[in-house]
């Protein structure tokens, strides 16, 4: 969930450290409720198809968020629609791609293989030295998920569809940002669901026909789209009136971990010594990334100030674990804290892990 950071921050300041302890309570169940809806998705698979049940959660999701959110389909031009559509087509192939292949490798090292996506573009947004570090770090725990010795007995096609779930949680984004500054409140964001929905629609009728309508099928399909969206979504949103963006964004990193433990707990699947350090590796990458870029963003906003300049929304995405704050540099003169917020309510739902 992209948020004005400077904001979020003077509203946690009056709590102090341990008014913090309750916003980092709500993020940690949003993360809990994302990475376990995930696994419950996994053990309903057998039943329904990855397809399916990618199907039932955008669906589920799309009316709860249309029912609350009630978007204004009038009155947007040709390149507001054409802003949202991309980005209900990122959100498709990201939650697609991330169910193909938790489907056929453990949770854990998928997650960690899908973050790798906005790892990079926060690497690369950034463009500083000092993240060829978090990549160097990145790479040692994909050496170890691949040849290292830790999950080299992987499906390769579940390796593939992971990364390609990366790279569109990057594209996600990108079309979140946009989306935010051009659709007010989460109204892209409800809109975008829909488009993602209505994507697949028809892979999901393929692949799993009637199987889609049995009431056991269609009561877990729902349970995980509150599980894997609304719930976080809400609770994240009541987590960062008090929390400091940058908190929140390094506490998404914790993700991969998360989704370990689900994957343990729901699923059986366990890790070996060098999978929980491959995991661990990614973590540290992206944490360091966040602090990075808060870090520069603090800085560029203090200068900003002594100038006299108004100082830029500071943007953190809680779908990239807050790894898309650079994209904010580029993507918007005169952006500003209403703007600010808009993105925040855009950014709010993954995927990945189920987001």
């Amino acid at each position: 969930m992209a948020v004005d950071a400077s904001r979020s921050g003077q509203e946690a300041a009056p709590g102090g450290r341990w008014g913090a302890l309750g916003p980092v309570g709500l993020v940690l169940a949003g993360g809990v409720s994302v990475q376990f809806g995930g696994a419950i998705a996994v053990s309903v698979m057998p039943k329904a198809g990855a397809l399916g049940i990618v199907t039932l959660r955008l669906a589920f999701a799309a009316m709860v968020l249309m029912i609350v959110c009630r978007p204004k389909v009038r009155g947007h031009s040709r390149a507001d629609w054409g802003t949202v559509i991309a980005f209900g087509v990122a959100m498709a192939g990201m939650n697609g791609l991330f169910y193909q292949s938790v489907a056929r490798i453990p949770m854990g090292p998928a997650v960690t293989l899908e973050v790798l996506g906005p790892l990079a573009l926060s690497v690369f947004a950034s463009r500083r030295a000092v993240n060829l570090i978090w990549a160097g770090l990145a790479l040692c725990g994909v050496f170890l998920l691949g040849g290292g010795g830790g999950f080299s007995g992987l499906d390769p096609v579940g390796v593939a569809y992971a990364l390609g779930a990366g790279a569109m949680w990057a594209t996600y984004i990108m079309f979140s940002a946009r989306t935010g500054r051009r659709f007010p409140q989460a109204d892209g964001l409800a809109l975008a669901m829909v488009v993602a929905a209505v994507l697949f629609l028809p892979l999901g009728l393929i692949e799993s026909g009637e199987k889609l309508v049995r009431p056991e099928v269609l009561g877990l399909g729902a349970a995980v789209a509150v599980m894997s969206s609304v719930l976080p979504y809400t609770l994240e949103l009541l987590a960062l009136r008090r929390l400091p963006a940058s908190t929140f964004a390094i506490m998404m990193s914790l993700e991969p971990a998360i989704a370990a433990i689900a994957g343990f707990l729901v699923l059986n699947q366990a890790l070996s010594v060098n999978e929980a350090m491959a995991i661990s590796l990614v973590i540290a990458a992206s944490m360091g990334a966040v602090r990075t870029q808060v870090g520069r963003g603090r800085a560029r906003k203090s200068g900003d100030v002594v100038s006299g300049a108004a100082p830029e929304a500071a943007l953190l995405s809680a779908e990239a674990a807050g790894l898309g704050e650079g994209l904010g540099e580029g993507q918007g003169e005169g952006q500003g804290e209403g703007e600010g917020e808009g993105v925040g309510a855009a950014a709010s739902v993954p995927e990945p892990s189920g987001k």
